[in-house]
C-alpha cells in the first residue's frame, strides 16, 4: 500500500528492506541527523551502521551553542538527566585564567552541554529510528554500487556479527540517492574520485575519561599551554588541551595537534597526553593512574572541507566525509547535524521533482548552501590553523590577548562561530570577513 509520502514524492513503495529513497551510511551525528530530517519529512531512508550501539567514538564530546540549537529542534529535552550544561569557557595560558561566557543571541541559546559520544550517538541514532529511518546496524559497506553513467545507485554491504568479523555474503542496497557519512576516510567519496585536499589542514585529537571532583564544573575548559614539569618551569608541549566535565563523576580530556606544527609527523598523542595531566593540579585528579576510565584513544580531524565538491552523482557528503570540522576550533558535530539538516532539506525538494536535469539542479545546490553557509568562514580558519601551527605566533597570542577581556570575547565568537545577523559589532566584523573570504 502506498504511502502519503510515496504520492509526495512520485515514487512507488520500497520493494523489500534492501531499496530506500535515500540510503545513509552511518549513523553518527551527521548520518543520524541527515536521517532523522528525511524521516521526519516522510522519506524512506535506510540507515546504515558498521557497528552496533552503544559505540564509542573518539571526540571531546563537547556541544557549543550551535549544537544545541540543533538538538532544541530535532525536539531533544536537554534538561533530562544525563545532560551536563555549562556557561562557557574557561581558557588557562601563560599565568591567566579567564572565564568567558557563551555570547546571549538571538541565533542561539546562551549555554552548551557535554555527552559522551558513547550515549549521544545512539540516541540520535535511536530518534531518527523513531521517525522512521530503518536503521541496520553490525552492517559494513564495502563500497558504492555504479550505473553505466557513473552515478551512485547503492551501495554493497556486509553483515558483521558481534565481534565484528564478517558474517554472510555481500549484499546489495540500491537508493536514488546515497549520503556518505562514513567518516574522515570515506570509503564512498573515494569511490566517486573525491580524494582528501593535501592542502587543507588535519589534526589529531587523543581522548581519555578520567574521574575528577570536577566533573560537574559548570565551565568547560581550553589549555592553550602544555608542560612536561611545572608550568613555566619546563619543556612545553605541541597541542593544545581540553577538559569538559561530563556530570557523571568523570571528565572528557583530551589534546589535539594540527598538522601545521612541525612536531606533527612525529608526535605520539597518548603519550603527550599522559605526560602533560601527569602534572596538572592534583587535587584534580588526573595525576593519579586508577582514575583512569577505558583507554586512551586517538583519532584524525578533517578541518576546513578538506573533501570537495560536496555533491556529486547521486552522493552528497556531510559531516566528517566532507572535512566539516571547524579550524578554528577543531569543533564537527554541530556542522555535522546543521549540515544534515540541510543535506535532508534539500534531498526532500530534489525527490519530489522527476529524476533528471531538474533534479540535479535542485542537489547541486547542496555544496552551494554550503559554501554560502561556512565557505568564508573555513577560510578564515584554515588561515588561523595555519598561524597558530607556529609556537612563536602562539606564545604572542596567549601572552597579549589573555589579559584582554574584549578581545577574548570578540575571540570567542570568532573560533566558535557565535554571531546574530544583525548583532554588534564584534558580530558585524566577523561577518564580514567571513563573506569577503574566498569560499574555495
Amino acid at each position: 500500500m502506498s504511502s502519503p509520502a510515496d504520492a509526495l514524492f512520485g515514487l512507488t513503495p520500497a520493494r523489500d528492506e534492501r531499496e530506500a529513497q535515500v540510503i545513509v551510511v552511518g549513523a553518527g551525528p551527521a548520518g543520524a541527523a541527515t536521517a532523522y530530517h528525511l524521516a521526519n519529512a516522510g522519506v524512506d531512508v535506510l540507515l546504515l551502521e558498521k557497528g552496533s550501539f552503544p559505540r564509542d567514538k573518539v571526540c571531546g564530546d563537547g556541544l557549543t551553542p550551535r549544537a544545541v540549537k540543533q538538538l532544541i529542534g530535532m525536539g531533544f529535552d536537554l534538561d533530562e538527566p544525563g545532560w551536563q550544561k555549562n556557561k562557557g569557557l574557561r581558557i588557562i595560558g601563560a599565568g591567566h585564567r579567564i572565564e568567558l561566557p557563551w555570547p546571549d543571541l538571538a541565533s542561539y541559546p546562551a549555554y552548551g552541554m557535554v555527552r559522551p559520544r558513547m550515549q549521544l550517538d545512539e540516541m540520535l541514532a535511536r530518534h531518527a529510528q523513531k521517525a522512521g529511518a530503518r536503521l541496520m546496524e553490525r552492517t559494513s559497506v564495502t563500497g558504492p554500487v555504479l550505473d553505466a553513467t557513473g552515478r551512485i545507485v547503492g551501495v554493497t554491504a556486509r553483515a558483521l556479527d558481534e565481534n565484528g568479523r564478517r558474517a554472510g555474503d555481500e549484499v546489495t542496497y540500491r537508493a536514488q540517492l546515497v549520503v556518505a557519512c562514513d567518516g574522515v576516510s570515506s570509503r564512498l567519496a573515494t569511490g566517486l574520485g573525491i580524494t582528501r585536499r593535501e592542502n587543507r589542514p588535519m589534526a589529531v585529537a587523543a581522548r581519555a575519561y578520567y574521574k575528577t571532583p570536577m566533573h560537574d564544573d559548570p565551565w568547560m575548559e581550553s589549555w592553550l599551554e602544555l608542560w612536561d614539569g611545572a608550568p613555566g618551569e619546563s619543556n612545553q608541549l605541541p597541542g593544545y588541551g581540553w577538559i569538559f566535565p561530563c556530570g557523571d563523576g568523570t571528565a572528557n580530556v583530551g589534546l589535539g595537534i594540527l598538522d601545521s606544527s612541525s612536531a606533527f609527523r612525529t608526535y605520539d598523542s597518548k603519550a603527550a597526553i599522559r605526560t602533560w595531566l601527569a602534572h596538572t593540579p592534583p587535587e584534580l585528579g588526573f595525576t593519579d593512574p586508577d582514575n583512569l576510565v577505558g583507554e586512551v584513544r586517538s583519532a584524525a580531524l578533517p578541518m576546513g572541507f578538506n573533501r570537495k565538491p560536496h555533491y556529486r552523482g547521486g552522493l552528497l557528503l556531510v559531516g566528517d566525509s566532507g572535512g566539516m570540522v571547524n579550524p578554528f576550533n577543531g569543533e564537527g558535530i554541530d556542522y555535522a547535524l546543521e549540515a544534515g539538516h540541510m543535506a535532508a532539506e534539500i534531498m526532500v525538494q530534489a525527490l519530489a521533482r522527476p529524476s533528471g536535469e531538474s533534479r540535479e539542479r535542485v542537489l547541486h545546490g547542496y555544496a552551494t548552501a554550503l559554501d554560502q553557509a561556512y565557505g568564508g568562514y573555513f577560510t578564515l580558519g584554515r588561515g588561523f590553523a595555519k598561524l597558530i601551527g607556529n609556537p612563536k605566533v602562539m606564545k604572542l597570542a596567549t601572552k597579549h590577548g589573555l589579559p584582554r577581556p574584549a578581545l577574548m570575547r570578540f575571540t570567542l565568537k570568532l573560533m566558535a562561530n557565535l554571531t546574530d545577523h544583525k548583532g554588534d559589532a564584534h558580530d558585524r566584523i566577523i561577518n564580514a570577513l567571513a563573506r569577503i573570504a574566498p569560499d574555495a
